[in-house]
């Protein structure tokens, strides 16, 4: 049976007149079990893989390749699909089911290997298409506790409007989880991600072809891994106060602010998918009215929920006081994660302004970048800066812009951007 814990980290003194209490939350699971093998319930895994003309022969091998690996992955009984997306989407496995899913065993797992070795790249491409037929085959199976979908893609979405995928993303929004993946230096990463922060799942580059069996193989290891189906993060702050933000910051920045559901007028849920054993930390943001010099007020109670039971707690405290030197401190996970936290938005707008032709926008929000990078710790993002930007002092973040800079260095800097180094408390 899996078990949460909560810890909370804050300097809860606030001077006279201050008003925002800032947290980080650390909640721990142990004990989840496997997917579709615990308390939670059935699951479910569709792999849905780009078979569109840009492929090409080699890419089509690696996903069929890729895409064993990951069946071979899949658990016993745990319901599973193949879809194969062009300009259209084809459910590629099963292909003669009452359902648009089957359950996982040797024969099954057989079939649908000899369904993947049928790929052939043909076609454009229309993620929105491969979404809405994802959501109709999750939902053929009613009553499954946990979906989990792998998509990759090589290419941009040429092949329907905007407005269509927008549409398909929100369709499938709290329908399933997506971890989103893109092969080669073709597909746009905004985009991509688009889809992985809607469906609570996570965006990387694959470099090269040959790279994809062993990360389809990884995620779909860690997916069954998931023994908790889902969890909701429970904030609840006084009459009167406003909840400013929530955030995921470790393993990875996830804004959860636009993602919270009412749960009554003082309390909102924040949706955080399925959980493994594993640590995650939350930044929460909570604005009081102000209190006299030597009042205090619990500021909020950040609660886990699985299926409407609360299963761990944690207590945000404020005190007014107007001793400096206990006012003045700033806690020093809430300082590390805020740091990632801008380290990241500083990556994505420098990247973002390079690539519109503004040099010194592009400067300046790099350089911050790699500013953040050493005061925070996160070697792996200073190496990744380093192919874009020449270091002249990282301490005051002066650097240059490379002249020749590798489209997947650019790429790999950006889909690691809200990867963040976990604070030592």
């Amino acid at each position: 049976m899996a078990t949460f814990s909560a810890e909370v980290y804050q300097n809860e003194f606030l001077p006279d007149g201050g008003t925002d209490v800032h947290a980080i939350v650390t909640v721990t699971c142990s004990g989840a079990g496997e997917a579709g093998r615990s308390e939670s319930g059935d699951a479910a895994e569709i792999v849905i893989v780009d078979t569109s003309g840009s492929m090409g022969d080699d890419k089509i091998r690696a996903v069929q390749h890729a895409a064993v690996a990951a069946l071979d992955q899949v658990l016993d009984g745990v319901w599973c699909a193949v879809i194969a997306g062009s300009h259209e989407a084809r459910l590629a496995f099963p292909t003669r089911s009452e359902r648009g899913m089957v359950r996982m065993d040797a024969r099954t797992r057989a079939e649908a290997k000899a369904a993947v070795a049928t790929f052939r790249a043909d076609g454009g491409t229309a993620m929105g298409t491969w979404l809405t037929l994802a959501t109709r085959v999750f939902a053929s199976v009613p009553g499954v506790a946990q979906k989990h979908a792998i998509l990759l893609t090589d290419g941009i979405n040429q092949h329907e409007t905007p407005e269509q995928l927008s549409a398909a993303i929100e369709t499938a929004r709290g329908q399933f989880q997506c971890d989103c993946r893109g092969v080669g230096a073709d597909w746009q990463v905004a985009e991509v991600r688009r889809i992985a922060t809607a469906l609570l799942g996570s965006v990387d580059l694959i470099a090269r072809p040959e790279e994809m069996a062993a990360d389809f193989e990884g995620i779909m290891r860690q997916s069954m891994s998931r023994g908790v189906a889902d969890a909701a993060l429970r904030v609840w702050a006084p009459q009167g106060a406003q909840v400013l933000f929530v955030r995921q910051v470790s393993p990875t920045v996830e804004d959860l602010t636009p993602r919270r559901q009412e749960v009554n007028a003082l309390t909102g849920a924040y949706p955080t998918g399925a959980w493994s054993d594993e640590a995650r930390d939350y930044h929460v943001a909570v604005r009081l009215p102000a209190k006299a010099v030597g009042q205090e007020q619990l500021a909020s109670r950040v609660q886990v929920a699985v299926a409407d039971t609360v299963v761990a707690q944690g207590l945000v405290k404020a005190m007014w006081s107007n001793d400096d030197t206990l006012t003045t401190r700033i806690d020093p996970a809430v300082a590390h994660y805020t740091g990632q936290a801008e380290l990241a938005e500083a990556i994505q707008d420098g990247l973002a302004a390079k690539a519109a032709g503004d040099t010194d926008t592009a400067t300046v929000k790099l350089g911050r970048a790699v500013q953040l990078a050493a005061e925070t710790g996160n070697d792996e993002a200073t190496s990744r800066l380093r192919k874009i930007v020449e270091i002249e002092d990282a301490g005051t973040g002066t650097v240059r812009l490379r002249r020749s800079v590798s489209k997947l260095d650019e790429m790999a800097l950006d889909t690691a951007s809200t990867k963040t180094t976990r604070v030592k408390k």
